[in-house]
Parts: C-alpha cells; structure tokens; sequence
C-alpha cells in the first residue's frame, strides 16, 4: 500500500493484517434472480435507528440528491429512478434483514447499504441471492475482500477497507509521537478488523500498544475496559466505537483518562458533530480519521438542499458515487437487473474515458465510449473484489464546540 500526504508526512512500511468478525448468514432463501422491469429500483438500506444513525441523514441525503441529478439528466433507460427507502437498524435491533425483504419485495435492482459491516453480514447472502446488487457506502471491514467475497459478483462498496484507515490512524499517531497507545474498541466485525490493522501498522513500525480492550456492541457497562485503558500507562488512546463514544467520553475524563489528560482519537464511526452531547472543551484537540474527500461548495451546498438540517456528511459522498455508478452501469447494460447491473459496475470505475457528472458520463457512453468514473467521493477505481483500490482518508481534528474541522487528506493506494 502506498500512501501520500502534504509536507511532514511519515513514509513507512506498513505490515497489513486482517481479523475475522460476524459471518454471513448460513442458507438464505433462494429467490428467482430479478430480471428488470424497464425502471431503475434503488433500494437503501440505511440508519434511521440504531448506533448509527448519525450516519443516515448524510447517506440518505447523497443517494437521493444523486437521483435527482440522474433523473434530471433523463433518468435511466428512458425512466426515472425510483427510491425505495427501509432502515438498516443495527445489529442489535437485527431489524436488517426484514427491512431487506421489504426491498426485494419492492423489486429493488441495487440496495445502497448498509451502513455497518455488521449488519451487512446479515443481510449479504439474502441480497445477492435474490440476484439484487449490495452496494455499500460505509463498509469498511477486510473481510469483504476475503474468502467468498474474494471476488466482485453482487458485492461492491465505495468505501475502502480498514487496511487503509487502519495505516493512516497508526501513521497519524507516530507523527504525533505516541509510541505506547491504547486501543478501546467494539467486538464486532467492524472494531476488531479497524482495532487489528492500527495495531499492526503501530507494532510493524516499531511503536507499541499498551493494550487492546474490547467491550460487547450490547455493552451497558464499559468499567473493566475503561479502567484497563486507563491503567496500561498509554500515551494515547483511540476508541473505536459508534454512538457509545457519548458514554465512553465521560466515563474515560472520570477515570483520568478523558482527552484533557490523555491524547485521545476517532475514526470513521464515531467522528460526528457532538456539539449537544459534550461541554465546552471537552472533545478539543481529538483528532479522527474518515474516509473521502472533503465535502465542500457545490456538494455541500445541494446537500443541504436535500436536508437542510444535516450536520454530518460522513459517507454522503459515498452513498451519491454508489447510486451514480449503479444507473450508469445499467445504462451500460442496457437493463435494469441487478445481475447485468453487476457486470459493469468495475469497467464504470476504471480504465476510460474520465468523468466526473452523470450527464457526461451518459453522453460518453452513448458516443461508444468506455468511460472512467470519478466520482465525489474519489477515484473509487474498484478493483476484483468490487472494492475501492483508490481513495482518500480525511484527517480531522475537534474545536472546544466539540466540532470537527479537516487538517489535511491523505492518499492512499491498498
């Protein structure tokens, strides 16, 4: 992997790692492969509830704002998008695979979702097997590039994986001189893949992790992990965790442990606007990490459109990439089944003629031409296991309002 940021980045040589989580569901249901309607089904299977439903709103915002911008440009195979909304919930609820047969039901050709890789474990088999395309936002977990997933069928993401969050976290940490960090994270596919890879990038520099504490998703009391954390003689800390962090926070200040006392990090699943959960300086200085470019101008701007009271936009930018590449991919199939959708969804991302807007793009492939899309959340450039092998990670770093602003991005190649 190679990574590439402005002046005073650390060149390193990362050692890479993966660990398993949740396994997909055993025997789903067969269902006939859909074979297209003539209209464009999009699904999204996204959080309205749950641990992270801070991310609904922007994933929601950015699939829809891309469909308006599709069907503005004259839709797909001469029909508009049609959006079909159910709510991923979280593991917890396991309200997924319900709201997933609501989808099928409702001939969705492509699911934008989910949001969590663990969810996604739970309703994968049942997607794909009913011949619909999965197409996550948000799941960052190795484990979609493994074994059965080890190539693109009806998989794809616009995240990429925790190798490369995992590399930037721990680079980020060595330019900060922590050279003994604790790890706080959830045991679920997502924190033991994400807690795993900062590990092994620290450890394969030379650094070293005081220790590694894991507490349950259904967690009520986090004591023996706080207390652990806050004994292991850290120089920093980085909770990998959901919308726990609001209890996590104050129970790590009680103990001494909190971001006054011990240099404190985020990532991607808990970097969120927490203006009305903490006082005044209580989060200042955290740093976080999260995947995409910086959602700034125009994008920005149509999305607040969209949903005017967002104040996050994790993964807006990929939920809009994902909802773009699959009508382009039917466009280029000339049909809206998920299973024709899939063939073309890689060749869209890589190797042509580059694009950056649906319209283009339209025009380029109805000139003949193969096209190369980039989209707004990067390159994307998916590769075998229908995965990005290009993308950005964003640095950010929290105010005394207990907001995050961006200090620089980073490029990265897995």
């Amino acid at each position: 992997m190679k990574l590439t940021a402005g002046a005073g980045a650390l060149a390193l040589s990362f050692t890479l790692a993966a660990c398993g989580g949740e396994t997909a569901s055993e025997e789903p249901e067969k269902k006939a492969a859909a074979k297209g309607d003539g209209t464009l089904t999009i699904g999204q299977l996204l959080p309205q509830t749950g641990s992270l439903a801070f991310l609904g709103p922007p994933e929601f915002a950015g699939s829809d704002l891309a469909i308006q911008d599709i069907n503005a440009a004259g839709g797909v195979l001469g029909k508009d998008v049609v959006p079909v909304v159910a709510d991923s919930g979280d593991t917890t609820s396991a309200i997924a695979p319900t709201e997933a047969d609501k989808l099928i039901d409702a001939k969705s050709d492509v699911i934008v979702g989910t949001a969590s890789s663990g969810v996604s474990m739970t309703v994968i088999d049942k997607i794909m097997s009913s011949g619909t395309v999965m197409f996550s936002p948000a799941n960052t977990s190795t484990e979609f590039d493994e074994g059965d997933f080890s190539k693109a069928d009806l998989y794809f993401r616009t995240a990429p994986s925790d190798i490369l969050q995992g590399a930037v976290m721990a680079n980020l940490l060595l330019e900060d001189k922590r050279t003994n960090v604790a790890i706080l994270a959830r045991q679920d596919a997502y924190g033991e893949t994400l807690a795993e890879e900062i590990k092994a990038n620290l450890e394969g520099a030379g650094s070293k992790v005081a220790t590694t504490a894991f507490y349950s998703e259904d967690a009520t009391s986090f004591d023996a992990q706080i207390n652990e954390v806050a004994g292991s003689g850290a120089d920093a800390v980085v909770v990998v965790a959901f919308e726990e962090t609001k209890k996590l926070i104050p129970q790590l200040i009680a103990a001494g442990a909190g971001p006054a006392k011990l240099p404190t990090y985020f990532v991607d699943g808990n970097l969120s606007d927490y203006s009305k959960d903490f006082t005044k300086g209580e989060l200042k200085g955290v740093k976080g990490t999260l995947p995409g470019a910086e959602t700034t101008g125009d994008f920005k701007e149509q999305l607040l459109k969209v949903n005017p009271k967002l104040a996050d936009y994790s993964y807006a930018a990929e939920s809009y990439d994902a909802t773009i590449v699959s009508a382009l991919a039917a466009g280029q199939a000339d049909s809206d089944a998920g299973e024709a959708i899939a063939k073309e969804i890689v060749d869209i991302t890589t190797g042509g003629e580059k694009c950056e807007t649906y319209a283009d793009c339209v025009k380029l492939i109805e000139d003949g031409k193969d096209i190369d899309y980039d989209g707004k959340s990067g390159p994307i450039e998916l590769g075998e296991t229908g995965s990005p092998t290009a993308a950005s990670i964003g640095i950010y770093q929290y105010n005394d309002k207990a907001t995050y602003a961006p200090v620089k991005y980073i490029a990265g190649e897995v």
